[in-house]
């Protein structure tokens, strides 16, 4: 994984973290509902982005690499976990 990819990861996965503990202090406060809510609805379409950039990762470099090879147990393995990833996700 690039240097750059990582540190937008990373970056990205601090700024959750700070908005998680925004939460936290939301919920001790006793803020109106809905405002946690749309907070965590952010937190939530924030960490699908992160996967994305994950996923997106892997499939340029694992997956890609493993289907150019010539192993083709190494093939089928990473086809399987993808769809494993999916059919758990029920994004499929």
């Amino acid at each position: 994984m690039s240097d750059e990819v990582t540190t937008k990861i990373l970056n990205r996965l601090k700024s959750i973290e700070g908005h998680v503990r925004g939460i936290e202090r939301m919920v001790e406060n006793d803020t109106y509902c809905i405002d946690i809510v749309n907070q965590i609805l952010a937190v939530e379409r924030a960490l699908q982005k992160v996967n994305s950039m994950i996923l997106d990762r892997h499939l340029h470099t694992c997956v890609t690499t493993a289907i150019r090879g010539d192993a083709l147990d190494e093939r089928e393995r990473v086809i399987s976990e993808i769809m494993t990833v999916f059919e758990t996700t029920g994004k499929l």
